[in-house]
C-alpha cells in the first residue's frame, strides 16, 4: 500500500459560509459538516476572490487569477497556462477522477468534453453545466451519454463511494466530487429534506430588507434543504473512507466556489463583494497530516487551494501557480503566507450589471476588514468585527480615512503583484476577441 495520502476534494455550488451549523446559522442542519469542522481544520476566512462559477473553478484548477488564466466571464473555455491541479496529481502516479459539474470547457453546456479538455482527470462522470438536479445528464470517459438516477448529488455521491472502494487498496487516488446544489433552483431537493424546513420559521439575517423577507424565507427553505441533503452525503463519504480503512491517510476537503446573497443587502446570487457572496466554507481533515483539530483564521483565496493541496500531498506545485501554499502554516505553525485576499469582478453579468450601472470592482478582504472600489473610486468599507452584517459603510467617512488609506495601499500591492491594471471589462473582452450578449456574458448553447 502506498504511503502517499489520498485526496478527496468535495465542493458545492453557491454554498455560503454562513449557512452551516458550525458558523452559527440557526436554520442550517449540517451535523456532518459540523463534525468535520470539530475534527479537522476549520478555515474561518476562506474567500472566493472572484465569486463567479467559471472563474472560481478555473482558479481552483490552475492556481491563477482569472485575468491570468483567462476565464473571467462565465462560459469561457479554460486554456491552461501551465500544469493544472489534476495534471500534477496524475503525473505523480495518482488515480484521478472527476464526478459532477465541470463548467470550464466553455463550448456548450451540454456538449461532450473530450479527454484533452479534462486537464488530468482520467475517470470521468461529468457534465459541463446543468441545474436540472432531478434529470441530470453526464458523460463517461468513453463518451457514453447517461442520466443520473434521481437527485443527481445523491447519485454522484454513490459513484464517488464506488470509486473509493475500487481504489482503496491500490495506488493513491485524487478524486474531485463537484455538486450542483445548493445553487438555485432552490425548490428541487428530495422531499424528505424539503420537509425539514418551514419557510415561515426561517430566521433571516438582519441585512435582509423587510420587503424581501417573504421571498427570502421561501428561497432559503429550499436552499437549506439542498444543504441538508449534501451534508448527509458528506457523512456517507467519510464513512466509506473509514470502512475502506483509508480515512487516516486521506485528505478530505469540503469547499464551495462562491456564496449566495439570498436577499442580504437586497441582492441575490453571487458576484457581489459582500460576505454572503465571497465567504465560503473550507474544511480539511487528515489524521495522518494534522493530528488534532484546529482553527485557521487567516484569509485564504481560491488560487491558494491548488498549491496548498499539492504541498500537503508532498508534491511540488508548478511555478505558474500564483497562489501560495498554506501547508507550512497548517503543518509547522509557520505564519500564514498572506493577510489579505484580492477581490475582483470583471464585466459582471445579469441583474447586478443592470441595477448597478455596470459596477465592477477590485477590493481586499482581510481578517477584519472589507474594502472595495469601483471604477469611480472607493465604494465599500466595512469593519467586519464590529459590523458583521456589513450594514455600516465607512467609505469616505472622516473616522475611517486612515483605515481606508491603509487598505487602498494594500489593494495596490495586490494589484501590482498580479499585474492587474483594473481596466473596464470591455477592455479585456475586446483584447481577447470574445463576443458577449446583452447581459455581459458569453452566449452558450444548451
Amino acid at each position: 500500500m502506498s504511503e502517499k495520502i489520498n485526496v478527496v476534494f468535495v465542493f458545492a455550488d453557491q454554498w455560503r459560509y454562513q449557512a452551516t451549523g458550525y458558523a452559527g446559522d440557526p436554520n442550517a442542519r449540517t451535523p456532518h459538516l459540523d463534525r468535520l469542522a470539530a475534527e479537522g481544520v476549520r478555515f474561518s476566512h476562506a474567500i472566493s476572490g472572484f465569486p463567479v462559477s467559471c472563474p472560481a473553478r478555473a482558479s481552483l484548477l490552475t492556481g491563477q487569477q482569472p485575468l491570468t488564466h483567462g476565464v473571467y466571464l462565465n462560459d469561457l473555455p479554460l486554456e491552461p497556462k501551465g500544469l493544472t491541479l489534476g495534471e500534477v496529481f496524475k503525473n505523480a502516479g495518482y488515480q484521478t477522477g472527476y464526478i459532477g459539474k465541470w463548467h470550464v470547457n466553455g463550448r456548450g453546456r451540454s456538449n461532450y468534453i473530450t479527454p484533452d479538455r479534462r486537464h488530468g482527470f482520467d475517470f470521468w462522470r461529468a457534465q459541463e453545466c446543468t441545474h436540472h438536479y432531478n434529470n441530470s445528464p453526464y458523460f463517461t470517459e468513453t463518451g457514453e451519454a447517461k442520466v443520473w438516477e434521481g437527485y443527481d448529488a445523491e447519485a454522484q455521491t454513490r459513484e464517488a463511494q464506488r470509486f473509493i472502494r475500487e481504489r482503496a487498496d491500490g495506488e493513491p487516488f485524487f478524486l474531485v466530487l463537484s455538486w450542483g446544489p445548493p445553487h438555485n433552483p432552490y425548490e428541487t431537493a428530495p422531499e424528505r429534506f424539503r420537509a425539514m424546513f418551514d419557510a415561515e420559521r426561517i430566521s433571516l439575517r438582519p441585512n435582509v430588507p423587510p420587503e424581501r423577507a417573504d421571498e427570502a424565507r421561501r428561497q432559503l427553505a429550499g436552499y437549506y434543504a439542498h444543504g441538508a441533503a449534501l451534508d448527509e452525503y458528506i457523512g456517507e463519504l467519510r464513512e466509506t473512507l473509514r470502512e475502506c480503512g483509508v480515512a487516516e491517510r486521506t485528505l478530505f476537503v469540503f469547499w464551495s466556489d462562491h456564496g449566495d446573497m439570498l436577499h442580504s443587502q437586497a441582492q441575490v446570487r453571487k458576484q457581489r463583494p459582500w460576505d454572503e457572496s465571497i465567504r465560503v466554507p473550507l474544511l480539511m481533515d487528515c489524521p495522518k497530516l494534522f493530528g488534532s483539530p484546529r482553527l485557521a483564521d487567516a484569509p485564504i483565496d481560491t488560487i491558494d487551494l491548488a498549491p496548498t493541496l499539492i504541498d500537503l500531498a508532498g508534491l511540488e506545485a508548478p511555478s505558474t501557480m500564483q497562489g501560495r501554499s498554506y501547508a507550512p502554516h497548517l503543518l509547522k505553525g509557520a505564519p500564514p503566507p498572506a493577510d489579505a485576499v484580492l477581490l475582483s469582478c470583471v464585466s459582471p453579468f445579469g441583474e447586478f450589471i443592470r441595477k448597478h450601472g455596470g459596477v465592477e470592482y477590485r477590493g481586499v478582504r482581510t481578517k477584519r476588514h472589507t474594502y472595495v472600489k469601483n471604477l469611480e473610486g472607493a465604494w465599500l468599507l466595512f469593519d467586519n468585527e464590529r459590523d458583521p452584517y456589513q450594514m455600516n459603510n465607512l467609505a469616505h467617512t472622516p473616522e475611517a480615512a486612515e483605515l481606508q488609506a491603509q487598505l487602498e495601499r494594500k489593494l495596490q500591492e495586490l494589484l501590482d503583484r498580479f499585474g492587474d491594471r483594473f481596466e473596464p471589462g470591455p477592455v479585456y473582452v475586446a483584447r481577447d476577441g470574445h463576443k458577449t450578449d446583452a447581459n455581459g456574458t458569453v452566449p452558450y448553447k444548451d
